[in-house]
């Protein structure tokens, strides 16, 4: 089902996680194919991921500037939390080496500190949420500073259904990094809570369409796609993580999804449309710190990742 033209563009020369998830979610090629697990095994090898892990100091973390190193959350968006965030992304797990030194690094800093990541006094869910998904993929999902930050997310979750990186009453369609937690667990590994916890998320999500507040309202940066997202949310991230989850079908997704279609080029792939910071001017999200933005792929050209998730969601939606 997939065009001659975009199979070579996501299969031939490519990064090998782009490759290995084209492969799995796109082609449906089983565990034991040849050409997947040559793709798997050279993720960190080779690409993106192996550049990314090709930075990493012995001790585990990454350098940010000035020959500093240690700090493991600032300076968004190079400090080794972020790269962690994307590693995961790419199909890194702990069988590596380098994957374990530095998720030990950051459970220990974030333990240290008795808040943020591990479901302590001070948890919120920006942090809380990319930890879990990302430990997650990484393959730490039985341990119990994982199975707190799990637990402490469903806790979190408003009354409306939704969640808020800051005090709030309500929701926001920001505040994603739960559901896209939720939807890095298997099925069969979520409790009763968690399932509640996903069937309002979604919700809160389809009734307001992946594209708007409560109010009506529509913000720009939500309806341009990025990537790497950090904290950050937008429409195929909410699209990828809904129909991850099973709501493809769901007849409230279809703004997003033509919206989606809208964006396709004429070539067939999608173009990465900001690198973040996207911001609108009174955003009250503009950071106070100086940062770095994170780059993969060029604003404007054909991205490969990009393109590799719209295909993903467009099929789990039953458009491919």
């Amino acid at each position: 089902m997939l065009p001659a033209t975009l199979r070579r563009f996501l299969l031939k020369d490519t990064d090998p996680s782009v490759r290995h998830q084209t492969l799995r979610d796109l082609l449906d090629r089983p565990v034991s194919d040849p050409a997947r697990e040559s793709a798997r095994r050279q993720i960190g090898r080779d690409g993106w991921a192996a550049r990314i892990l090709g930075l990493q100091q012995r001790e585990g973390h990454w350098e940010t500037f000035r020959g500093r190193g240690g700090e493991l959350y600032d300076p968004k968006y190079i400090a080794t939390n972020w790269r962690l965030i994307v590693l995961a992304d790419l199909g890194m797990t702990r069988h590596d080496p380098r994957i374990r030194r530095a998720s030990e690094l950051l459970t220990a800093a974030w333990s240290r500190r008795g808040y943020g990541a591990l479901g302590g006094q001070g948890s919120e869910v920006c942090i809380t949420g990319n930890f879990a998904r990302t430990m997650t993929r990484f393959g730490y999902l039985e341990e119990k500073h994982v199975q707190r930050s799990f637990e402490w997310l469903v806790k979190a979750q408003k009354s409306d259904g939704g969640w808020h990186c800051f005090p709030s009453k309500t929701g926001t369609l920001d505040g994603w990094e739960a559901m896209a937690a939720f939807a890095a667990v298997p099925p069969p590994k979520r409790p009763a809570a968690m399932q509640r916890a996903i069937e309002r998320g979604a919700e809160f999500y389809l009734e307001r369409r992946l594209l708007r507040e409560s109010d009506g309202s529509r913000y720009a940066p939500w309806e341009r796609i990025h990537y790497p997202n950090h904290y950050y949310y937008d429409f195929l991230l909410g699209l990828d993580f809904l129909t991850g989850l099973g709501f493809g079908e769901d007849r409230r997704l279809r703004p997003a999804l033509d919206l989606l279609e809208r964006k396709r080029r004429q070539d067939g792939t999608w173009a990465l449309e900001r690198h973040h910071p996207d911001l609108e001017p009174d955003d009250p999200y503009h950071p106070r710190t100086p940062l770095y933005p994170f780059v993969l792929e060029h604003v404007g050209l054909p991205s490969r990742w990009a393109t590799l998730v719209a295909l993903r969601v467009l099929r789990r939606a039953g458009r491919l």
